[in-house]
């Protein structure tokens, strides 16, 4: 809990961890819309995914660019404009008279987020760099309360009775806050890096952290969208736990990345991620067992392992030698995000083909990649 005092005791820890929080608040209050914006607008489940499948198309293409940006106007004025553009982007879908101006807001919307995501976990690299200080999880722990406040928001839904209205209030606490805080960040710029001619020897640390990236965050993605359908058809759970794993997955995950950091300066971030992965892995076996209160249990275990994995994996790729810490975030971000918006779907099919429980005997072996992957960059890197 060192790191989570840090930043309630210091402005200049709390800015950056407020971003954080922020970006969730703004993506959880458009989450809990979309069923209004689908009935106001008319449009059936097809034309909704394809409005949010350009959301991710927004998050993709911004990704290549966005490390060039941050190095040229500075990490702290990136962070300070991507929460700006975020949301003042945010209300727009909320007022998108069609569905294909829908599209467009949604694409925007998708691009100022990446691009903030970016530039917050850039920030807070750096500043571990200057201060000596760790606080990586915590910030992300932030991002998973903010989940949470948007969360608590949806009870004002029948009292405002209005999307757009119920966004710019989000958007006003959001503002709010940065507008007091951003002052003790927006001055950081990312230290200067000796550069590197490019060989794979020096990319191949960034690929392996990449791929594990892409593996983590998909099984991430994959627990959230599933876990519910998994208790219902596998575990036969009554109605009312269906909900139950991904809400012990949500508050392990939120605990774990407040306690991460002062592991993390003891043991370094691969182990620590090795550590993440051989916990996941023992919920993984709990939930195979397809015992209704045991798999709740796993689920719960399993967020407490992936908690850490995250948070250490942007660290590790913003502390790649020869390489600035934006690209560094950038490549893993981008893995990362492609992981959380493909595994879902790809389950979907598995779970067609074949069953929910083999997805999940799967996915335990996705967790042991990753162990198996954290042994391989624990000989080619010294301790983080």
């Amino acid at each position: 809990m060192k790191s989570l005092r840090l930043i309630l005791s210091n402005p200049r820890y709390f800015g950056p961890a407020w971003v954080f929080a922020s970006l969730n608040i703004l993506f959880g209050t458009w989450v809990i819309n979309i069923p209004s914006v689908k009935e106001n607008l008319g449009i059936d489940k097809a034309d909704l995914g394809i409005a949010i499948f350009f959301l991710s198309l927004g998050i993709f293409t911004i990704f290549p660019i966005a490390a060039k940006i941050i190095n040229r106007i500075g990490v702290g004025k990136a962070t300070f404009f991507g929460i700006m553009g975020s949301s003042f982007m945010a209300l727009l879908p909320l007022v998108a008279p069609n569905h294909y101006t829908l599209m467009a807001a949604l694409f925007f919307f998708g691009a100022a987020n990446g691009f903030t995501d970016i530039a917050m976990n850039t920030l807070v690299t750096e500043i571990e760099k200057k201060d000596k200080q760790m606080f990586m999880s915590a910030a992300h722990g932030f991002f998973s309360l903010g989940g949470v406040l948007a969360g608590l928001g949806s009870f004002l839904i029948l009292t405002i009775g209005s999307p757009p209205l119920h966004m710019l209030i989000a958007v006003i606490l959001v503002l709010g806050i940065n507008a007091i805080f951003f002052r003790r960040y927006y001055h950081i710029k990312a230290a200067p890096v000796n550069k590197e001619p490019f060989n794979f020897k020096l990319f191949k640390p960034l690929l392996v952290i990449g791929i594990v990236a892409f593996v983590a965050m998909g099984t991430e993605g994959a627990i959230v969208d599933w876990s519910g359908l998994y208790l219902k058809e596998i575990s036969m759970a009554p109605e009312a736990l269906w909900g139950a794993g991904f809400l012990g997955f949500q508050i392990t995950m939120t605990l774990g990345r407040f306690v991460a950091d002062a592991i993390s300066t003891r043991i370094g971030s691969v182990k620590i991620v090795a550590l993440g992965a051989i916990i996941a892995i023992g919920g993984f076996v709990m939930v195979l067992s397809t015992l209704t209160y045991v798999a709740i249990a796993g689920f719960a275990l399993i967020g407490l392992g992936f908690s850490v994995m995250a948070p250490e994996l942007f660290r590790i790729g913003g502390n790649v030698q020869g390489i600035d810490s934006s690209q560094g975030v950038s490549f893993i971000a981008g893995l990362g995000y492609t992981g959380f918006l493909l595994a879902p779907p790809v389950l979907g099919f598995v779970a067609k083909k074949w069953s929910l429980l083999t997805c999940f005997t799967g996915l335990l072996g996705c967790v042991v990649l990753i162990l198996m992957a954290t042994l391989l960059l624990n000989r080619k890197r010294p301790k983080a």
